[in-house]
């Protein structure tokens, strides 16, 4: 939408008066010359041309009072977006406005905090030291996560993503989980709070749902406020889980609101500013100062057509401290969850283990990457035993390794366990590494 008469920074907040007398809440996106350009956040049902704008009212109108002079009796204000934040929004689901969807009543919190705050100087974060148990057996033994991490889960559809979320979600070791649905299907928000994540999980969860139906501005604000939540805990001294599904929706709702305002396409029609945005989400979650609590991040990234060229997983996979490939191969064959080793990497894993540990993960991965490599000669019986050791041995724990890397959803692997069955796996192998 487009508005003048008013002179307001971006990020200032408005409301438009309908025809039907509703408000229409909007946002201040852009601007050129006299005329200011709005996203809405709410629906846009009634709006006419000339409607009259108002900024940052936190009355709604009361029907008698539609006819009055609309903006005489509007304070002219142009604050940052404060949003509620505290314990009360643990057990609850809101949307990006923090509006409750699950019927329990409004909010009862008095407690706010910037929608958008700067992330922490990075020298003054607390490095990533601890082990962080996320309870999945391949992610605690081979691609061990830190506190404090921020790590990228990169799929297709319907390869077990949500899955492998919600099992996160339930078994890490963490004191409050934040949960940000961002840009999904209603039915797969439904299904993930009361299936996936479970009465349980939402005990200790704050869920922020921004769905796909959602006008592009409620997805952007649904993510950073997912993202003030944890910042709460995590300033609290608390160890906060934040699960963002997903990153491209909300790199998705930026492009819509960056070519809406005129903004040129760059690359495969994503704007620049999409990549601008990115960083600035991901950067506020992380340890906290010395001493304090962290946000350990796990962020989903869509790969269209499961490549990992496309642009939002490229840019994501630079900005993160390491990502978790599910391969769509894996699902189809029934191995769940369908990490794939090979592709997969945690930046901060030499920090977390020792040596030793850290040459046990080597070795599994050289077997099991040998193994792949020869996959068709073996599987076709060209290959003869004997022409190779080290593909002597991956064939014999081949078996082994493909059972210590699935792990069915209800089972939790404690960290420690993880350990010792990657150690018992590879006792009496003889590849070096």
């Amino acid at each position: 939408m487009e508005a003048s008469g008013l002179k307001l920074a971006t990020g200032a907040s408005c409301q438009v008066l309908a025809s039907t007398g509703q408000l229409v809440d909007a946002e201040v996106v852009g601007f050129s010359g006299e005329r200011l350009f709005l996203m809405p956040s709410t629906d846009v049902y009634g709006l006419a041309p000339g409607a009259l704008v108002g900024i940052s009212a936190s009355a709604q109108i009361d029907p008698p009072e539609i006819n009055r002079p609309f903006l005489r009796r509007r304070r002219i204000e142009d604050r940052i977006r404060q949003v509620a934040v505290g314990e009360e929004l643990l057990g609850r689901v809101v949307d990006g406005a923090g509006r409750p969807w699950d019927r329990l009543g409004p909010v009862d919190t008095t407690r706010r905090a910037p929608l958008y705050s700067r992330p922490l100087n990075p020298l003054e974060r607390d490095p990533i030291r601890d082990v962080l148990d996320v309870g999945v057996r391949s992610i605690n033994a081979l691609l061990t996560v830190g506190r404090g991490q921020r790590m990228g889960l990169f799929a297709g559809s319907g390869v077990g993503k949500s899955m492998l979320l919600g099992m996160m979600a339930r078994y890490t070791e963490a004191d409050v989980v934040v949960v940000g649905l961002i840009g999904e299907r209603g039915r797969e928000v439904k299904d993930f709070i009361e299936n996936i994540l479970g009465e349980e999980g939402l005990r200790r969860a704050a869920v922020v749902a921004a769905p796909a139906d959602s006008p592009p501005l409620l997805r952007l604000h649904g993510a950073a406020y997912a993202t003030a939540i944890a910042e709460h805990f995590r300033d609290q001294g608390l160890q906060v889980l934040l699960i963002m599904d997903s990153l491209t929706r909300y790199a998705q709702a930026q492009r819509e609101i960056a070519l809406a305002v005129g903004e040129p396409p760059a690359t495969k029609g994503y704007p620049p500013s999409v990549f601008a945005k990115l960083p600035q989400l991901v950067e506020r979650a992380g340890n906290g100062r010395k001493g304090g609590g962290s946000i350990t991040a796990f962020y989903t990234v869509l790969m269209e057509g499961d490549d990992q060229q496309d642009p939002i997983t490229d840019a994501a996979r630079a900005i993160l401290d390491g990502h978790v490939v599910l391969s769509r191969q894996l699902a189809d064959q029934g191995h769940y969850p369908a990490i794939d080793i090979e592709a997969s990497v945690s930046r901060a894993i030499t920090e977390l283990i020792s040596k030793e540990e850290l040459d046990r993960v080597r070795q599994f991965k050289s077997l099991y990457s040998r193994y792949q490599r020869s996959r068709d000669l073996i599987t076709i019986g060209a290959y003869a035993k004997g022409n190779d050791a080290q593909l002597d041995e991956a064939i014999a724990l081949f078996p082994k390794m493909e059972r210590f890397l699935v792990q069915d959803f209800l089972d939790k692997e404690p960290y420690t366990s993880s350990r010792s069955a990657l150690h018992t796996l590879l006792d009496g192998a003889k590849t070096p590494v």
